[in-house]
């Protein structure tokens, strides 16, 4: 049974993330309510963060050259101004982190210990443990969340609608074992990360398929940038669900990509493997069309020195009988962040009265048509301080009376998994997403275990088809160009239905 007795009218935070747990604890000593599908910490994108968070600490670095690379890295989407009001806040969210309760590594001389990855100009990535940065994160805030008092968590809830009267928030729609019930708030938080889920080949939580976003969409909420998946180029290739990472900072660290024959492909391309995301997880993607396999190669650098500087890393290497010093470890592009999301403002909200975004699940504008690799994590503690004081001094506006709901279907995107690898990976093309906008209206239309992640599918599919060029993340082989004068799109679930079915009525395209 799901317990809300003396609970309604507080706060809704859903997501157990770094961004909703910073949130939650940004609010004390406001009384909130932290809806997490699975324990604090657990079932998040969040605790597999290898790399770090990115933050101009250097001698030689400032918020200016962060900025730069972040524009660049964007492919002319991102939004200057809210990306150079995020990063100038970098030193503040390193400072807010610590307070509770973590330790970053330090140098010798008691300064950050920086590692540099792709697209990086300077050595700006701050870590704990070497590649344990998200686990250490997750502890240290758990543990802060757990001693704050104003803080009351709903665990093994999830949440699957939310509740509107009037266009705006009133409640929230919570299943738990089979029952159904609304708590009831006009305020709510939405950090549900990301939607890896809904593909074959992700580093996410198989379980993070988007669920934020269709409940966004559902509401009313508008959509943003949805085309823009970032493919990491190094995930392990094996034969599991989910991927494990092999972080951008072994690359950072000198460690080349090589074929089966050895030869080095990122040699003659700009950076090589400090490229860009998108650059390198598509020359890894041609390699691997063309029969062949990717490697990453460690062996010389960081060589000998791997397990100390990677020990995690290591030991997933030698689960697989790998010893990155001796041998190449075999490597993939899996999808891994998505840039697109629910549609905010500076403070994190959204089109929709009383609802914020924060996380993953929100775009900012900050990361465009590609993240720069380590922002993201910053991006979170931001915009969960930024948000949480927006809250805090907006008024709780009065709500109607809602009705317990029925009980929905367990959500469930195993038949929206092959189509999206299939029509919406690496490459994309025309007619591949129409046959997969037309395969998936349906499944959004009837309210089965698929809905919610099709309609998270289909979104993507919609905005990836009216985008008609080539621009960071999305890349159109029919449409190889890049994009001139790139904007961001933004949709509701009318307009995108509305785009899905023109498509739909359509003579399909005939593939070779």
């Amino acid at each position: 049974m799901i317990r809300l007795e003396g609970l309604h009218d507080r706060i809704a935070i859903i997501g157990g993330g770094i961004a909703g747990l910073v949130a939650a604890l940004e609010l004390a000593p406001q009384p909130v309510v932290l809806i997490t599908r699975a324990g604090l910490g657990q079932e998040c994108s969040s605790a597999w963060a290898q790399g770090g968070i990115a933050a101009a600490f250097g001698a030689d670095d400032d918020p200016a050259r962060h900025l730069a690379d972040t524009l660049r890295a964007g492919d002319g989407l991102c939004d200057a101004t809210v990306a150079s009001g995020i990063l100038s806040e970098a030193a503040d969210a390193i400072a807010v982190l610590e307070r509770y309760g973590v330790r970053f590594d330090r140098a010798q001389d008691g300064t950050f210990a920086l590692a540099r990855e792709a697209a990086h100009s300077r050595r700006r990535i701050l870590h704990i443990g070497g590649d344990r940065t998200g686990t250490e994160i997750m502890s240290a805030l758990t543990r802060a969340v757990q001693h704050c008092p104003s803080i009351t968590c709903l665990s093994g809830v999830e949440a699957r609608r939310l509740v509107t009267a009037d266009g705006c928030v009133v409640g929230v729609h919570l299943q738990a074992m089979g029952q159904a019930a609304v708590f009831r708030t006009a305020q709510v938080i939405m950090a549900t990360g990301g939607c890896g889920g809904v593909f074959d080949a992700s580093t996410n939580p198989s379980g993070n398929f988007g669920q934020g976003l269709a409940m966004a969409a559902r509401a009313g909420a508008a959509l943003r940038d949805m085309e823009f998946v970032q493919f990491h180029p190094t995930a392990l290739d094996a034969a599991q669900a989910p991927l494990a990472l092999i972080s951008e900072a072994v690359r950072g660290e000198c460690a080349i990509l090589i074929d089966q024959t050895g030869k080095r492909f990122m040699e003659h391309i700009a950076d090589a493997e400090l490229a860009p995301r998108d650059v390198v997880a598509r020359a890894v993607h041609q390699v691997i069309a063309s029969g062949g396999r990717a490697f990453l190669d460690a062996r010389t650098a960081p060589g000998a020195g791997f397990a100390k500087r990677f020990p995690s890393i290591q030991a997933l290497c030698a689960t697989r009988g790998i010893d990155p010093a001796r041998d190449p470890i075999p490597v993939r592009p899996a999808a891994h962040y998505h840039m697109g999301g629910i549609a905010v403002d500076q403070t994190g909200r959204s089109t929709l009265p009383g609802f914020w975004a924060i996380g993953e699940c929100a775009a900012t504008g900050l990361h465009g048509a590609n993240r720069l690799a380590s922002n993201s994590l910053l991006e979170a503690v931001v915009m969960a301080r930024r948000a949480a004081n927006d809250v805090a001094n907006s008024k709780m506006r009065a709500r109607a009376f809602v009705p317990n709901p029925a009980a929905l279907p367990d959500p469930d995107p195993r038949s929206v998994r092959p189509m999206m690898s299939l029509h919406l990976g690496v490459v994309r093309h025309r007619a591949g997403l129409r046959q997969m906008i037309s395969n998936l209206l349906p499944q959004v239309q009837f309210c089965g275990p698929a809905s919610d992640p099709a309609l998270v599918a289909l979104a993507i599919a919609v905005f990836a088809e009216k985008r008609r060029a080539s621009c960071g993340g999305h890349y159109r082989s029919d449409f190889p160009d890049p994009a001139i004068n790139a904007r961001s799109n933004r949709m509701n679930l009318t307009e995108i239905l509305s785009h899905a079915s023109s498509v739909d009525q359509e003579p399909q395209l005939r593939t070779a």
